[in-house]
Parts: structure tokens; sequence; C-alpha cells
């Protein structure tokens, strides 16, 4: 099957947060054994990533050299996150596909991901990024131009627009890469947000969720399985509360009706349910919330909330005839 697994910006870092390069090369090297398992189960994978801590550390960077050089952008620092997380995976993928004596070309796409300019998230960026500050911090940030909002006894962090992503420019090279038997590192932080400027796209300062653009790429690319990997077993309804439950086998339509009642935050576990919603919806035939450790069982629909249609699981073939060779 093709497989598209999406990694979360924080299981590319330390347990405690701790984004040094060292953590993140050890983070990315254990994902990358759990990666390699299903390639050497014979699936051919595409891989989204999250950047959000990276982003907060080029961000702060920009922030403490402000007086010495011109910030970087929003969608540059993207970018940024893009090459160096899409080397690194790259560079703990093979090694591990190496040690199994597995040959198997690897390689990072930079990734742009188209977003409506009238998008409303543009006049009401809610998104937050970067570190906690003081609000005087905050006030001489905001006198460049950024927005900041107050978090309370943790501080002040800047939010930014995050556009729900409409097409990724890419797909047709990230399908042929998949298709020549390539593991595809692709749509890195959601994918650099850009919009229709002429005969071209410019880049704009927004974020896009990495899960979102990933149920995006999946279904662009025929995946047979969109993977959120995360750091938990599964979605639970009413987490925290002593109704709390595990969310394991559902259909999109029971699991919409959960969402409706406002059972998952949308600070943590929400984005991930209605990217996998997102997928089900549009003809996926099936979407996994899962825990990294358990991506094989995922895949087989033995572990994590696993999502499939009201009706019966369609394979890739069954969406386009003239593509037997993978179903």
């Amino acid at each position: 099957m093709r497989v598209l697994v999406a990694l979360g910006g924080n299981a590319m870092t330390s347990a405690d947060g701790d984004a040094s390069p060292e953590n993140q090369r050890r983070a990315i090297g254990r994902a990358a054994v759990h990666l390699a398992d299903l390639i050497e189960a014979g699936h051919e994978l595409v891989v989204a990533h999250g950047n959000g801590p990276q982003v907060g550390n080029i961000m702060r960077k920009n922030e403490l050299a402000v007086s010495e050089l011109p910030p970087v952008s929003l969608d540059w620092c993207g970018a940024q996150t893009q090459g160096t997380i899409g080397f690194t995976i790259v560079s703990r993928i093979e090694k591990e596909l190496n040690s199994r004596g597995i040959s198997k070309s690897v390689v990072a796409l930079v990734t742009r991901t188209v977003v409506d300019p009238d998008d409303p998230a543009f006049t009401d960026p809610v998104k937050p990024i970067g570190s906690y500050q003081p609000r005087d911090y905050a006030a001489s940030m905001e006198e460049l131009g950024q927005t900041w909002k107050d978090f309370g006894a943790r501080g002040w962090r800047r939010v930014v627009a995050s556009p729900r992503p409409v097409r990724i420019l890419e797909t047709p090279t990230i399908e042929f890469l998949a298709d020549s038997g390539s593991v595809v590192i692709a749509a890195g932080g959601g994918g650099i947000p850009v919009i229709a400027d002429g005969q071209g796209f410019n880049g704009v300062s927004a974020v896009i969720d990495k899960d979102l653009s990933a149920a995006q790429l999946a279904l662009s690319v025929k995946a047979d399985r969109l993977i959120i990997a995360t750091d938990v077993p599964c979605a639970v309804a009413g987490f925290g509360t002593p109704a709390a439950r595990d969310i394991t086998n559902v259909t999109n339509t029971e699991l919409r009706a959960l969402t409706d009642t406002g059972t998952f935050a949308s600070g943590s576990m929400g984005p991930k349910v209605d990217a996998v919603l997102n997928y089900v919806d549009n003809g996926g035939p099936m979407g996994v919330i899962a825990a990294l450790d358990n991506l094989p069982a995922a895949v087989s629909g033995k572990s994590g909330t696993v999502v499939t249609p009201g009706d019966s699981v369609l394979t890739r073939a069954d969406r386009d005839p003239a593509r037997t060779d993978h179903a």
C-alpha cells in the first residue's frame, strides 16, 4: 500500500521539548526505525512533518538579532525548516535502511502549499508560535508589525494566520517520485504558504496546519492510508473528565458527530481529527491517529483511532482502475 505518515514537530525533539540539533537528530533517528519498518514490509512511503519548535527557534534568533540583521519572513522560516528537517529525516532513514540491507532512494522535496488570500484566517490571526515573552517584549515586536496575544500567567505569544490548504503545488513531482519507488519527504510544516500572483506564486506570512496538508497530500497522491503519528495511543473523547473514553474503530459519520459536540480540543487533538475526517470524507480508505511506536499495527487498522467510511473500505485500485500494482 501507499502510506502517508504525518510526523509532529514535537516528535522531532526530546521528551521535554528540547529542540537542540543533537536532540532533533536523536528523535528523528527513533522515528526512522518505525518508518523503516513500513518500508521493509513493502509499503510505499510518503512522509509529511511538522516544524513548530523548529520555526520557533528561528523566530527567536530573528528577534535576538533584530538590531543587527533584518528578520526573516515567516515563509522563509518554513522553507528553512523544510530543508533542515528534510535533510535529517533522509539521512536517518537511509542509515536505518542500510543497517537492514535495504537499498532505497530517499528524497526530501521543498514543498509549497497554495492558500486562499481571502481566507478569514488572514484577518483573525490566532495560531500561536514561538516562545512566551513579557508584555514589554511583545510590545517591541508589535512595533515591527507582528501580532501578539496575552496568554495569562505564561506571558505573551506571537499569533499568526493559519489558512487552510487549497492545493500542494509539487504534488505531480511527489507522486512521480513515489511511483518510481522513492521514499518522499514532503509538505514539511504544512508546506510553504503561497498565493497566486500573476504567472507565479508569492510566499505569505502564515503557517499551515501540517495534518490538514498531510490529508490534502494523501488524497492527491492516492494514498491507501493516512497515519497521523502522535505521542498518544488514540484520540480520547471527553479527555480529562470522568466520562473519558478511547475512540478506536469508528466511521467518519460517527466521528463527525463527536466533533460537533466539541469533545476534541482545538489546540491538540482537534486538528488531527479534522485532518483524518477530511481525508476519509473525500474518498480516503482509512485514516488513523496512532502512536508513532505503533505504525505497522496502525497501517493494518489494529491500533489507534481507525476511521473508515460509512460504507466499505476502498483500495486505490477501486478509485483509480488504471492503478492495480499497489492495491
